[in-house]
């Protein structure tokens, strides 16, 4: 027997809006473009994966609901890489986004 962990899309608006409200917390105000600072150094936030199967692949987790690729800018020639870590009250925000937009179809925000 097969168990799987994935939600199936509920049909309700409310819960809907209420998941939709913990992982914009979640997320804070990471966007594409936004440099923050934390405990671990500085990182730009390169991409923003809105799609869980995407995110959950990135991070091998099975219940990511989104990741951000981000780049750390206080090591030069530093290489991307994928952080799924909640935004917290230790988060600081050092440059705010761009005007984002999500590519179509992929839940990537560039």
């Amino acid at each position: 027997m097969q168990i799987s962990m994935a939600q199936p899309p509920t049909t309700d608006p409310a819960t809907d809006e209420a998941l939709r409200r913990v992982i914009d917390a979640q997320i804070g105000p990471r966007r594409p473009g936004a440099i923050y600072q934390n405990q671990a150094g500085a990182f730009e936030v390169l991409a923003l994966v809105c799609d869980p199967e995407q995110a959950r692949a990135l991070l091998r987790r099975r219940c990511a609901q989104w990741a951000l690729i981000v780049r750390d800018v206080l090591r030069p020639n530093a290489e991307p890489f994928v952080v799924g870590s909640v935004w917290t009250t230790s988060d600081r925000l050092v440059r705010e986004a761009n005007n984002a937009r999500v590519t179509a179809g992929t839940g990537v925000a560039r």
